[in-house]
């Protein structure tokens, strides 16, 4: 890298100094939030979740979104009162200390790029299978440059994004439900699964709710977000769970459980099954492929903040604090992240990928609650059962999970506790 020296002008294009753009409103962080949550839940999570808990796989829905809703409260008092790019990463430094605001922004970079490359794979998946890993790594280029271009683009992009696929949900979930196949009595279990089986689904389907967090890395680019991110993330979680319900519902009624479990596109077989003609089978397909787009779209977007607070921090190298003074992005480290994500798109496996990544954002999550017990009254603290409940909850899940993911999570973080560590200790002189 070259330095600036004498009558050498600075370069134009990298200034750490510059501030980000507040260019969005309420409705632009709502999209944003359901950008990145409308994807993997409907498309990709169903799935394994059956085979967790069989039809308690709704059980496990609801204990999912009780646990996102506890979060979603503590993240907005957060968001309002810390306005600022990098959500529990700043929270956790403010209001726990160092350590805690590191950790979180770790576990939030390892999980979220595995929730990147597992949307990518998604991707790949239906759009050419047997390929998946090179479109997966062609889509996540494409969308960091888009990403590079501008957030104001990328907010407009995922709107129409949301708009497709929940146009292309509603006519599933209708062809479903009206179908000769589906039978309500595939809701019920025959034998209820253990409460382990619940919460491990529970753990797998609290992947498609972790999106609301994008809303939150925003708060530099959010016009008014003291009350901008406190309204955005609880009406676009309200809207997700009732979507995901219809669909959990729609699925289950048509395959029943054990079916469900061995599926690898559970919407698209369930239309089918459902007698649906194949010109609606093809655009569930589309639908799932742009899906994954919209969600891989907000989580590289929110991801690269994150890197840009960590590096103004230090506990991430200097170089990746710098905002191009054109489009007014981190542009170092979106490149960064778009690097990160395309080797694990190239290299990983769907569905374990999904539960490292879950592991990771609920340790994310655990941190934000235990932040939001340290607000006052008068910083907006939410009802103390609240975040209590989050962080039990996420600490639940997480240990609840595949023990693969517990295993590989817990090494991830205690290898980015080194690094701090070495990172902090004194050079011999």
């Amino acid at each position: 890298m070259t330095l600036w020296r004498g009558a050498k002008p600075p370069d134009s294009s990298s200034q750490p100094a510059a501030g980000l753009a507040r260019r969005l409103g309420t409705g632009d962080a709502v999209v944003i939030g359901l950008g990145a949550m409308i994807g993997a839940g409907v498309f990709a999570v169903f799935a394994p979740a059956a085979a967790a808990a069989g039809a308690g796989l709704l059980a496990g829905l609801a204990v999912a979104a009780v646990v996102a809703y506890c979060n979603a409260t503590s993240s907005a008092r957060l968001a309002a009162r810390h306005p600022a790019s990098g959500g529990t990463y700043v929270y956790g430094r403010e209001r726990l200390g160092d350590l805690w605001g590191y950790l979180a922004g770790w576990a939030f970079l390892v999980g979220k790029a595995a929730s990147c490359a597992a949307m990518a794979l998604t991707l790949g998946a239906y759009v050419w299978p047997g390929h998946e890993h090179l479109v997966a790594v062609a889509a996540v280029a494409v969308l960091t440059a888009v990403n590079y271009a501008g957030v104001h683009k990328a907010a407009w992009l995922t709107r129409v994004i949301v708009v497709v696929v929940l146009a292309v949900l509603a006519v599933a979930v209708v062809v479903c439900l009206v179908g000769g196949p589906a039978e309500f009595a595939r809701l019920r279990p025959s034998s209820w699964p253990a409460p382990g089986a619940v919460l491990q689904a529970a753990g797998l389907l609290f992947f498609a709710f972790a999106g609301y967090a994008r809303i939150a890395t925003l708060g530099e680019e959010v016009r008014d977000p003291a009350k901008t991110i406190p309204k955005a993330i609880p009406i676009a979680l309200g809207l997700v769970l009732v979507i995901y319900a219809a669909v959990a519902v729609a699925v289950l009624a048509v395959l029943g459980p054990e079916r469900l479990a061995r599926s690898t596109a559970p919407v698209v077989d369930a239309v089918r099954a459902a007698g649906a003609a194949p010109a609606v089978a093809s655009l569930v397909t589309v639908g799932a492929a742009t899906a994954a787009l919209g969600s891989l779209l907000a989580l590289i977007l929110g991801v690269s903040r994150t890197v840009l607070a960590m590096a103004r921090d230090g506990h991430l190298p200097r170089v990746l604090d710098a905002v191009h003074l054109r489009f007014q992005v981190p542009h170092r480290a979106e490149l960064a992240v778009g690097a990160v994500v395309a080797v694990a798109a190239a290299t990983t496996d769907l569905r374990g990928a999904i539960g490292f990544s879950s592991f990771g954002v609920l340790v994310y999550y655990a941190i934000a609650n235990a932040c939001a017990l340290t607000l006052s009254e008068e910083e907006g603290r939410p009802v103390r059962a609240l975040p209590v409940v989050g962080l039990l909850g996420c600490l639940l899940l997480a240990f609840s999970l595949p023990l693969s993911a517990v295993l590989t999570g817990a090494a991830v973080l205690a290898a980015g506790l080194l690094l701090r560590a070495l990172r902090r200790s004194p050079r011999p002189g």
